[in-house]
């Protein structure tokens, strides 16, 4: 399916949101903006994913705690979880929106991240905190991942998209931070309008 572009329809106005890209790309910061703007509850897919020590729950178990988050009727969704749970969010999701930003401006954002969290010592989604071991030095590196999976997801996305079960999402490719700024902006101004509109 082709990708809409900006600025955005005036009919945009989601009900169920999912915003996916590589790690450190600012995923979650962006859901959180949509919810805020479109009164959305958001639901976070790591803090659903990882247990206590960095442990991973079987794949049945993942699920079962999606499908109950998203069992509401509207939402905003982050994260991507493709072979675990992808036909849960895209699935029952009304719009993807894809942050494909360039590799420089991810890996920025991923070390100004790593670097706040270990300083910090910020506890994640438990009992987890990220050292500099496991972002750097760590055969499962966040930095490897970033580059490894934006290159899978610019192969993967667009033919996924392109299939049948997911041709009823209206996606969104965003390139850069710049225009993650202007979407959230006509996001907003969408619904100024729509909140003047008369009621019937």
């Amino acid at each position: 399916m082709p990708f809409i572009s900006l600025p955005l329809p005036p009919s945009f106005c989601p009900r169920r949101v999912v915003v996916v890209g590589p790690t450190g790309s600012g995923k979650t910061t962006l859901a959180a903006d949509i919810g805020r703007i479109l009164g959305l509850p958001h639901v976070e897919q790591d803090a659903l994913y990882w247990e206590p020590g960095w442990k991973e729950p079987p794949r049945p178990v993942f699920r079962q705690r999606l499908a109950q988050a998203l069992a509401n009727p509207a939402w905003v969704v982050d994260g991507n979880y493709n072979n675990q749970a992808r036909d849960i969010t895209w699935g029952r999701a009304e719009a993807l929106v894809w942050l494909d930003y360039g590799l420089g401006v991810i890996l920025w954002r991923l070390f100004r991240r790593t670097l706040l969290r270990t300083l910090s010592r910020e506890v994640l989604w438990g009992t987890n905190r990220e050292t500099w071991r496991s972002a750097f030095f760590d055969k499962d590196s966040l930095f490897l991942y970033a580059i490894r999976s934006r290159r899978r997801f610019q192969q993967a996305y667009p033919e996924a998209l392109a299939t049948p079960e997911y041709a009823h999402l209206c996606a969104l490719r965003l390139r850069s931070p710049r225009e993650g700024k202007r979407f959230l902006s006509e996001l907003a101004e969408t619904q100024d309008i729509a909140s003047l509109q008369p009621q019937t």
